[in-house]
């Protein structure tokens, strides 16, 4: 089969200064995109700015032979999300492809959280999707195309200690991409997300000495296929590092039906509740409340 490219489209990326999201620039203008590399420039926490990370990924780009221009607009405003898509409108005229990659950590144990310590991260990671994918949209359903890929994580599906800030705004990422999905659909947008596992400035004191094995650049190539015209789905989530590949998706149980439910009712059926033999994975919630139907009429 042909190599898979992307000339003509335009991508943004945002944090592409470094780590993952330089990875994701570096494919995607090595395969013909023409990219808009996005970064603050600030550290790990969200502090300072520099514009230095951003025109630097850019200026290797354009030395590869390829066509990039930089942006060190902040994610984390409205104002800031719509500047980023303006240098892309400016520079191409067009947006086809958003990366949503910029990522801020400011971790801490629940009972220490505080507003500084939340508030930023939900606003880089979660709004900051919302306030570069919504100007980006509009511009993808005037022209009848585009793709979107969120940055989820395993600490928001799967939880992990110490990072509420970080892992509400991971899964709320997780319900945006499956909205997105059903919106853009019309539209031939199609909207997925990842949860990486990779080596970053990000991760190295969380994940140790496994962290050798987990290149960004392992990471990329799933992205990019979520970012390409021919991807077959939508609303779907991927894990990826190390070179593996695999799907999270929220699953149900057939559960227990009861037309008299009592609270005892539960109590004494829980493991039947909790038993994942036989589940099913609803498409959205009419699929769901489509089998509940059945169960009652079957009941």
């Amino acid at each position: 089969m042909s190599d898979l490219g992307y000339d003509g489209k335009v991508a943004i990326v945002t944090g592409a200064g470094g780590g993952i999201g330089k990875q994701h620039a570096l494919l995607l203008a090595s395969r013909g995109a023409r990219v808009v590399v996005n970064d603050l420039g600030g550290s790990v926490s969200g502090e300072g700015a520099d514009k230095g990370p951003a025109e630097a990924i850019a200026q290797e780009i354009r030395d590869l032979g390829g066509e990039a221009v930089s942006d060190a607009n902040s994610v984390s405003t409205p104002e800031g999300g719509e500047a980023v898509v303006q240098t892309a409108l400016d520079a191409y005229e067009r947006v086809d492809i958003v990366i949503n990659n910029a990522g801020i950590l400011r971790d801490k144990t629940f009972h220490n959280m505080t507003p500084e310590l939340l508030e930023p991260v939900i606003d880089v990671h979660l709004k900051g999707a919302f306030y570069v994918t919504r100007p980006a949209w509009i511009k993808m359903r005037e022209q009848g195309y585009g793709r979107v890929v969120n940055t989820s994580s395993n600490s928001g599906i799967l939880g992990n200690f110490g990072q509420s800030n970080y892992g509400a705004a991971k899964m709320g990422l997780v319900g945006l991409t499956r909205v997105l999905a059903a919106e853009g659909a019309k539209y031939n947008i199609k909207v997925n997300a990842i949860a990486p596992l990779a080596r970053t400035r990000m991760t190295e004191d969380l994940m140790g000495a496994a962290v050798a094995q987990l290149g960004p650049e392992l990471v990329s190539p799933v992205v990019a296929w979520l970012a390409h015209e021919d991807v077959p789905v939508t609303g779907e989530v991927f894990t990826v590092g190390g070179g593996r590949v695999a799907r999270f998706f929220v699953g149900m149980t057939p559960g227990y039906y009861n037309p008299k439910l009592t609270l005892e009712d539960v109590r004494d059926h829980f493991d039947e509740i909790r038993d994942e033999s036989g589940y099913t994975v609803p498409s959205g919630p009419s699929d769901e409340l489509g089998l509940l139907l059945e169960t009652i009429q079957a009941g």
